[in-house]
């Protein structure tokens, strides 16, 4: 167990690890428990009644939460001719095809956040598999990140569109904005990601769907809240 400072200690003892809090409840204790001295980023941590290893239950989308995530993301577009001219408009960081690819493998350079690929350049991209993929930066067309419009999937990202996916566990991990946002605007942003989860409900999954859900912030205690209550 990783040794536990006096502020998490003090924040700890104001949550009950055996209750399941309200919506609004859990948010409130939330900020009360957020002692850092940077602004923290607050996670939802989602344990799906799915199994992740069959490909009819897994469970992976994208959405532009309301209010963004408090993160501006540098994007890397793999395009060429006119779409990586269209990508730079856009407000991509970086844009190209080979190069880039070379650059990635050969220097380990990550400068980037997010990769959008148009659909003739996966050929490039797919060699990176192994690089991208345990990073979670491997574009797949159904978070929106191989297209043509790549100037609505820029405009997407630096709006503060996130992707949720399971880890090998069946948990969803995804941040919700800043301890900054306040409540109001931290609570829109989780039902806006939890009723696009919910929505991805896969037709193979039985019993009770949401096992558990837990808010964070980076260096704050998790906060329970009772699945049953989180969407009709």
């Amino acid at each position: 167990m990783p040794k536990r400072g006096k502020n998490y200690k003090e924040a700890a003892k104001l949550v009950d690890r055996a209750t399941f809090y309200e919506v609004p409840e859990a948010f409130e204790l939330l900020l009360q428990t957020s002692k850092a001295k940077f602004d923290e980023t607050v996670e939802v941590h989602i344990k799906l009644g799915v199994d992740g290893r069959h490909a009819d239950q897994q469970v992976r989308g994208a959405i532009v939460l309301p209010h963004g995530t408090g993160k501006t993301k540098r994007v890397l577009v793999f395009a060429k001719g006119e779409k990586e001219k269209e990508a730079l408009a856009a407000g991509a960081e970086y844009a190209g095809g080979q190069e880039l690819a070379d650059k990635i493998k050969n220097e380990n350079w990550f400068e980037f956040d997010v990769v959008v690929a148009t659909p003739d350049m996966m050929g490039t991209v797919g060699k990176l598999g192994k690089i991208l993929g345990p990073k979670g930066l491997m574009p797949n067309p159904k978070s929106g990140t191989v297209t043509m419009d790549l100037e609505k999937a820029i405009a997407e990202i630096k709006a503060g569109k996130v992707e949720y996916r399971l880890d090998k566990t069946n948990i969803i991990h995804c941040p919700v904005g800043k301890v900054s946002f306040g409540k109001e605007k931290l609570q829109e942003n989780f039902q806006a990601l939890m009723e696009a989860i919910v929505k991805a409900k896969p037709a193979a999954a039985k019993g009770q769907y949401l096992r558990s859900v837990t808010i964070a912030a980076t260096m704050g205690p998790g906060v329970k809240l009772n699945p049953l209550k989180i969407t009709n």
